[in-house]
């Protein structure tokens, strides 16, 4: 069999309508990665993440590589709302969907930010972070509980008209009963997973390595723990998934979306190779044809027991 037209790369995610299935994970990301690719190639961007007041993060050091990854501690460093939508044009010029990273302390504060973002008529969904570990006040604390989650989510979707993906944390027992959580509140989506809680100490000086103590585990170690959760939540709701963590190539992709995964973000391998998302996209069409797949859809969930 051959095919005789080019594979279809397009995906749905939630409503929102992309040209292909791989995005950015919050936090990785932003328009300096222009000056290395075209980053209208992209099936959607997820900017850093925002708040409604400036933040400054957490103190420094706050970043530190460890096997196969890296830990963060940055803390949601931000120029807030107002700062965020002052670059909202030059995002719009690359005709390719915005979905905007919320976080907050609490459920009315998640809800003036999904408000005030709905207004701009310039976004095409939000995340709603309920994940962080960086953060000392909501994050993880409000994602590991699936009350807060629903109620959270519940506040939000009163607040806009737009797809709302609940981005879940992996630092739980069970991650199906907050997927199960976001969905029935009314969340479109759900993105998975945000980093792990780790940490690292330096041998020599006997103290910490971040000035937080504690930060979140990314990179190639988390893939197998992300798409363990993945598969979980794909068999779990009936929303759509978007996958990320430890994604750095086009089987990466491919085994995510095999998993459950509608659409893939990479976070992390954009810090070692700013090109990633590019190649990944012209890779993922040759896969297509290499393995005589018309329509990347047709990947979703098919991942089979041995």
């Amino acid at each position: 069999m051959k095919l005789e037209t080019k594979p279809k790369l397009e995906v749905n995610l939630a409503g929102i309508k992309m040209k292909n299935p791989v995005t950015v994970a919050s936090g990785t990301f932003g328009l300096q990665h222009g000056q290395f690719f075209d980053l209208s190639v992209l099936g959607a961007i997820v900017p850093k993440g925002i708040t409604l007041e400036p933040k400054e993060g957490n103190p420094t050091p706050r970043i530190i590589e460890t096997a196969s990854g890296m830990l963060n501690a940055i803390g949601l460093q931000n120029p807030g709302l107002e700062g965020f939508i002052d670059t909202l044009p030059a995002y719009e010029k690359l005709n390719t969907p915005i979905i905007v990273n919320i976080s907050a302390g609490s459920a009315e504060d998640y809800a003036k930010l999904a408000e005030k973002l709905t207004k701009t008529g310039k976004i095409h969904g939000i995340e709603i972070n309920v994940s962080c570990p960086n953060v000392k006040k909501g994050g993880f604390q409000f994602g590991s509980d699936p009350k807060e989650t629903e109620n959270i989510v519940k506040t939000v979707r009163k607040a806009t008209n737009l797809p709302i993906i609940t981005k879940l944390t992996p630092n739980v027992t069970d991650i199906t009963e907050i997927a199960k959580a976001a969905e029935s509140a009314g969340s479109d989506a759900i993105s998975l997973i945000n980093t792990l809680l780790g940490t690292s100490i330096n041998t020599k000086t006997k103290k910490f390595n971040l000035a937080n103590v504690t930060g979140g585990l990314s990179g190639p170690a988390v893939k197998p723990i992300a798409l363990r959760m993945v598969w979980q939540c794909y068999n779990a709701v009936k929303i759509p998934i978007l996958g990320m963590g430890g994604v750095a190539n086009v089987t990466d992709v491919i085994e995510f979306m095999l998993a459950g995964a509608t659409a893939v973000a990479v976070g992390t391998y954009n810090f070692v190779n700013p090109k990633v998302c590019e190649e990944i996209i012209l890779g993922l069409s040759d896969y297509l044809i290499e393995n005589k797949i018309d329509d990347i859809n047709n990947l979703i969930g098919k991942v089979e027991k041995v």
